[in-house]
């Protein structure tokens, strides 16, 4: 081998690699297409630091090749380093991996997200209620579709992802989309599955769930977004509710404080299911001419601290009759 001569005193040498200085580096990018790159546009980049420690473009390509990486799919930020990285292969005796160069995604107002600009860790998505299905269903239509389907399973993704239908131009984040994409996914989840993960919510707030949850969470999940927001719901059957001051006078008015009365009377006596409820309910309303939103709003505000639930019978056979009992004595 050769020998190098010594290193002048006080000089800190690099070791660089030697890039080509005629041709052209090409590639037949996934998603940019045909790439061309004169070689004389390009320098001869440092690979190793004057403590000897290698730089990136050196390293990943090291990496691909012991790793035995045939596909990389990345930011198209590192264009720019795909021609440096291909000659290295070259000169290592290999070819190079398939490239897939996926366009930036902008935050909502159009600039590239980061840690300033609006950019979250996945555990806090996960602590704010988001699926990890619902976040690879969502992030996988940022830049890449299968037709016309928007909502799809983590398996559905693995069996149709190819790298055909890439998209060329910028995703743009879009919070509110990511929550639709969300609550389809909530709806769709088994009970029994979903239940756990509100569960964890709820210990959170320091709420130990009982088997109740999974059919609470059938009833309500329809109406959420995330899993916080059906851990809000549940919590109203097992921490005291608070109605404002304004749907309380709103709901709950003297006129139908009777027939509140009349049907705490009858819910005592009743067998607990939302049959036998339905039924105490319809009788109220007929002793005392009401319809039903003129008793079940104000029911709802006193039992669950809001005017508007799912089915009035199925919401209080999920609650203990004491507590509903005692909600009721306004």
């Amino acid at each position: 081998g050769k020998v190098l001569p010594p290193v002048p005193e006080g000089v800190q040498p690099v070791l660089r690699f030697r890039n080509p200085q005629e041709g052209m580096v090409a590639w037949d990018d996934k998603v940019k297409g045909r790439v061309e790159i004169a070689n004389d546009e390009l320098d001869d980049l440092v690979i190793a630091r004057p403590d000897g420690t290698p730089t990136y473009n050196f390293c990943v390509v090291v990496d691909d090749i012991d790793m035995r990486i045939t596909h990389v799919i990345r930011g198209d930020d590192h264009v720019n380093n795909t021609p440096r990285q291909i000659n290295i292969f070259r000169a290592l005796g290999y070819e190079p991996p398939v490239y897939a160069h996926l366009p930036t995604v902008l935050n909502e107002q159009g600039e590239k997200m980061s840690k300033r600009h609006g950019a979250k860790a996945v555990t806090q998505y996960r602590d704010e209620g988001f699926l990890p299905d619902a976040m690879i269903n969502y992030l996988a239509r940022l830049g890449w579709s299968h037709g016309d389907d928007e909502i799809f399973s983590r398996e559905q993704f693995l069996q149709w992802f190819n790298l055909d239908h890439l998209g060329t131009s910028a995703g743009r984040f879009d919070d509110a989309k990511l929550r639709w994409v969300n609550a389809q996914h909530l709806k769709a989840m088994a009970d029994a599955a979903l239940a756990p993960l509100v569960a964890a919510q709820l210990e959170a707030r320091g709420i130990a769930a009982d088997e109740r949850l999974p059919a609470i969470c059938g009833l309500f999940k329809d109406r959420c977004d995330t899993t916080v927001a059906l851990a809000d719901w549940a919590q109203a059957f097992y921490r005291d509710v608070t109605p404002t001051a304004d749907d309380l006078a709103r709901h709950v008015t003297d006129a139908v404080k009777p027939a509140i009365a009349a049907l705490r009377e009858r819910l005592a006596g009743v067998a607990w299911d939302a049959t036998s409820i339905a039924a105490a309910i319809k009788q109220v309303l007929a002793d005392h001419q009401f319809k039903m939103p003129q008793l079940a709003m104000p029911v709802r505000v006193l039992v669950m601290g809001t005017p508007q639930t799912p089915s009035l019978d199925a919401v209080l056979a999920l609650h203990r009759r004491e507590l509903v009992l005692e909600r009721l004595g306004c």
